[in-house]
């Protein structure tokens, strides 16, 4: 029997009808584009993160120091206090070295494993991110339908006829026309991972990449939970959300900073509750906020996960722990100079320009976008359109807290890449859907394929900036002549071509964007900017480490094997005129080091050793001329790079 239930241009449907095409609609049409955008992330891990990740050695150096740290660990069996060439390292909590354990007792002891743990907090963090953009989307889409349902009656009719007529292909607006990877979580993804920053410490076996993952992880876990409640509220089930425990995205942020503060500290729960709590209070929800995160059963959940650890570390170690911990690596790096760690107050600014190179140049058209300034508009919107200003937020308190803080290091900025990321993101999401004359959201022009002017200007930005990076790659070799471990690299790497070849990728990137813009293809712009930077990480950014691995590392390592070679019983290895502790890790023993040889000389005249009356001493020669060793005092064993190893007679130092 066919039942009428609409006339859409005299068209009659039946109810057969309507339930075949709304189980075909729902059924394929998710699946195509849900594989799509695995394969896309699994795409961006493998470029970004996993692609020839232990092929080069440890890169002196800090990244030896956690690789030694956790290798002590799985050999002594305390898993309590880290330990570093026979001495406490009480720099970080201890998250990284388990991870980092537990990956040498699955891969065995070696980069791959040293590095995987930085890795996939890397990959983690991209894969939340594309989620949280695409929630954000759909639940925007919705709330923005949900608007046209009531106000407009066309609307309501075009898309009751995209659902219930006998092809349900009609797209709900112009930007269902656009390609799947130009999509808001697709653009996310690949802005999250694919930067410089984020490659170079995704890639690296240090503690840097777990906080940021674990500390932005929990910031995106917020914003879910935040919009949740929203959501909860619509749908009448207040009670749900009045009960005695956060929602679930609520306690995923609390474990997150809980592992925060294991892998660093007091960092991981200062920054994110700063950002949260100027979040609330500039939106005037604090209060609501703090009854639906019940922050007493966060403090519970962080303390359950976090406190045990310090307490164990400080029965073991006291007072020395405290204060060198507390006091030194975190209290003193604020308000201090550590390690010469100085900078003027502007660095960010040049750390963020080049590390989230190249969509850096559309971050302040990005913040501009916001217009936070507008309090009562951002107070009346949905909270799933809120995204850019707690990603605003998120950036703003990070930037400002590292520029206050008086040590100063390129990495300390990394946690507001992500927000960088999502600011940029939602701009070229309206870009991309030909909302770039907006003039705030929710608000247009009278002209909508007009472009503003800070956009035209932020393009021709674009082209010139990649002409400027064109013009340092071709000509950086004459600025990297400062390392004496590598003082031949300047000369292989322009003998190597990969400087011409990257300063081509980027004039060719350059050229792209100008004729993209004189043919107002803007949207494809992006595609440019990407297609550029991967070229550049595959051809030019990937054989330049190997080359400076071949020149830096490889000859401590090539070292490191005549050493376990050749090294007699109760020998002592020292090392001079330099600190490599990539030397410690592959010879897996004690290595004594001093940078000046008087306090080597005194340290061997005052030393009990006398098990042996030779030492190996590894050092630049010049320095065995600063001993004042004739080359009949010692036996040369091998000579690589710019390092030589040789045997001496423990009575040459004492002469």
């Amino acid at each position: 029997m066919r039942v009428k239930i609409f006339n859409l241009k005299s068209q009659e449907v039946s109810v057969k009808e309507v339930i075949k095409n709304l189980s075909e609609y729902y059924r394929h049409r998710p699946m195509v584009p849900l594989l799509l955008s695995v394969l896309w992330l699994c795409a961006i891990a493998w470029v970004a993160f996993l692609w020839n990740l232990g092929n080069i050695g440890l890169v002196d150096e800090t990244e030896p120091l956690f690789a030694e740290a956790a290798r002590q660990m799985t050999v002594t069996g305390d898993w309590i206090t880290p330990y570093f060439n026979g001495e406490t390292r009480f720099d970080k909590p201890p998250l990284i070295y388990w991870l980092m354990a537990v990956a040498y007792r699955t891969l065995g002891v070696n980069e791959w494993a040293v590095r995987l743990p930085s890795a996939l907090c890397a990959i983690g963090l991209t894969c939340l991110g594309f989620y949280t953009l695409s929630r954000s989307k759909e639940e925007g889409s919705s709330a923005t339908d949900s608007l046209a349902d009531v106000t407009d009656l066309t609307d309501t009719r075009e898309k009751s006829e995209r659902i219930f007529s006998p092809s349900p292909s009609l797209p709900l607006s112009p930007s269902r026309h656009l390609p799947l990877f130009l999509s808001t979580p697709w653009i996310g993804a690949a802005l999250i991972a694919l930067n410089p920053q984020t490659i170079a410490w995704g890639r690296t076996g240090v503690s840097d990449m777990l906080l940021v993952a674990c500390m932005c992880s929990a910031l995106l876990a917020f914003f879910l939970g935040y919009t949740l409640e929203e959501k909860r509220e619509k749908a009448e089930l207040s009670t749900i959300s009045a009960g005695r425990f956060p929602n679930k995205w609520y306690v995923t942020c609390y474990v997150l900073i809980a592992l925060a503060i294991l892998a660093k500290g007091p960092v991981g729960i200062v920054v994110p509750a700063m950002i949260i709590g100027s979040f609330a209070l500039y939106l005037g929800n604090f209060r609501q906020l703090w009854r639906e995160m019940r922050p007493l059963s966060g403090i519970l959940i962080i303390l359950a996960i976090a406190l045990p650890w310090y307490i164990l570390v400080i029965l073991d170690n006291g007072e020395t722990y405290i204060e060198s911990f507390f006091g030194y690596h975190n209290f003193q790096r604020f308000t201090g100079v550590v390690n010469k760690h100085s900078a003027p107050w502007y660095f960010y600014f040049f750390v963020v320009l080049l590390g989230f190179a190249p969509w850096s140049i559309y971050l302040p058209v990005a913040i501009a976008r916001t217009r936070f300034w507008q309090r009562s508009y951002w107070r009346r919107q949905a909270r799933s359109a809120q995204l850019s200003l707690f990603a605003l937020f998120w950036f703003g308190c990070i930037f400002g807290f590292f520029t206050i803080a008086v040590t100063k290091l390129p990495s300390y900025v990394l946690p507001l890449l992500p927000a960088a990321a999502i600011l940029v993101t939602l701009l070229w999401d309206d870009i991309v859907a030909g909302k770039a004359s907006e003039v705030r959201p929710g608000r247009s022009t009278n002209k909508p394929n007009s472009l503003p002017r800070s956009l035209l200007v932020t393009f021709i930005v674009n082209v010139v900036f990649l002409l400027i990076l064109a013009g340092a790659t071709f000509y950086c070799y004459h600025w990297l002549g400062d390392d004496p471990a590598m003082p031949n690299f300047p000369e292989a790497i322009q003998q190597s071509g990969l400087l011409m070849v990257g300063g081509t990728i980027w004039i060719i990137t350059a050229g792209a964007i100008a004729l993209l813009l004189w043919k107002r293809q803007q949207r494809w712009i992006l595609v440019a900017n990407f297609i550029g930077l991967v070229a550049f990480i595959i051809f030019g950014l990937t054989p330049a480490y190997n080359l400076v691995d071949l020149n830096r590392q490889l000859p401590l390592r090539e070292l490191a094997k005549v050493v376990v070679q050749q090294k007699l019983p109760g020998e002592e290895l020292m090392m001079i005129g330099f600190w490599k502790p990539s030397l410690v890790f592959y010879t897996q023993d004690p290595v004594t080091f001093y940078r000046l040889p008087r306090g080597a000389k005194d340290y061997i005249e005052e030393s009990n050793n006398h098990t042996s009356p030779t030492i190996l001493v590894l050092g630049y020669p010049h320095k065995f001329v600063e001993f004042g060793l004739q080359p009949n005092q010692y036996q040369l064993l091998d000579s690589r790079g710019a390092y030589q190893l040789a045997r001496v007679q423990r009575k040459a130092f004492l002469n």
